[in-house]
C-alpha cells in the first residue's frame, strides 16, 4: 500500500518511536495526526503535513475527535500507529508490601486498553474508505515490547500489558480481515528513546553489549522504517515481528 496522500494516525507522536514515525510518514506523503497528551505537544517539533492533537487515547470521545480529524483532511485514513505508553516498575511483592494496584491498573488501562480504544475506533474509520486492489483498505500497527516475551524483575505491570497487545494481534487481524484492514504489532527491545536521553553513557554501552547484533541500541527511525515497510507489505498481517537485534532479555 502506498502512503502517499492518504490519512494516517500516530499516538504517542510527540517524541520517541510515535515522533519519529510521525516523521516517516509525513515524509513519504501521508497526512498524519499526532496524537499525545496536551504537554507533550506543545513541546514537540510542528512539521508540515501534520495535525498536532492533544488527546488521552484512554478517553473515548478524545479519541474519536482525533479519528474525525484525520477524516476531514479530505484524505482516506489507511494507516494507524499505536505508540504511545508508560511504564511504571513494581514487583508482585517487594520489601514495601504488594504492588500497588492502582500502579498496575494504569499500566495496563494506558498500554492495553488505550492501544484497543485507538484500534477499535480507527477501524470504524478505516472501513468506510473505498477499497484498494484485492479490497484492501488499511493497516494498523500496534507496538508491544520483548519485555512480552521475557518480562525482567519490575516488569510485571509493563509485561501483562505489552502481553495483551501481542494477544490481540491475531483476534484483531481475523476480526478486520472481512473490512480489508491488516494488524501487526512490532515488539521493540532496546530503543534509544528520550527515556534513555539522561542515563550514562557507561550503562548505555553495558546495555548494547547485552545485544548479539548488532551491538547498539535500536533507533527510533529504524522502528518508523519497519512500520513503512509493514504499510508497504500488503502480505504482513497477524503477526509480532521482534525488533530487537536478537535480544533475550535477562531476569534483571
Amino acid at each position: 500500500m502506498d502512503t502517499t496522500d492518504v490519512a494516517a494516525i500516530v499516538t504517542g507522536g510527540a517524541s520517541g518511536l510515535g515522533g519519529a514515525t510521525v516523521r516517516r510518514l509525513a515524509a513519504d506523503g501521508a497526512h498524519v495526526v499526532a496524537i499525545d497528551l496536551p504537554k507533550a505537544i506543545d513541546t514537540a517539533e510542528k512539521l508540515e503535513r501534520v495535525d498536532y492533537i492533544g488527546a488521552d487515547v484512554t478517553d473515548g470521545d478524545q479519541v474519536q475527535a482525533a479519528v474525525d480529524a484525520a477524516v476531514d483532511t479530505g484524505l482516506p485514513l489507511r494507516v494507524v500507529v499505536n505508540c504511545a505508553g508508560i511504564g511504571t516498575a513494581g514487583r508482585v511483592l517487594s520489601k514495601k508490601g504488594p504492588m500497588d494496584l492502582g500502579a498496575f491498573s494504569q499500566v495496563v488501562t494506558v498500554n492495553l486498553i488505550g492501544t484497543f480504544n485507538v484500534m477499535r475506533l480507527a477501524s470504524a474509520a478505516v472501513a468506510q474508505t473505498e477499497p484498494l486492489e484485492a479490497g484492501a483498505r488499511g493497516v494498523i500497527v500496534n507496538t508491544a515490547s520483548v519485555a512480552a516475551f521475557e518480562g525482567q524483575v519490575g516488569q510485571i505491570a509493563y509485561s501483562a500489558s505489552k502481553g495483551g497487545v501481542v494477544g490481540m494481534t491475531v483476534p484483531a487481524a481475523r476480526d478486520l480481515a472481512q473490512y480489508g484492514i491488516r494488524v501487526m504489532t512490532i515488539a521493540p527491545g532496546i530503543i534509544d528513546t528520550p527515556m534513555l536521553a539522561g542515563v550514562e553513557e557507561s550503562f548505555r554501552n553495558e546495555l548494547a553489549k547485552g545485544i548479539p547484533f548488532p551491538q547498539r541500541l535500536g533507533r527510533p527511525d529504524e522502528y518508523a522504517q519497519l512500520v513503512a515497510m509493514i504499510a508497504e507489505h500488503d502480505y504482513l498481517n497477524g503477526e509480532v515481528i521482534r525488533f530487537d537485534g536478537a535480544l533475550r532479555m535477562q531476569p534483571r
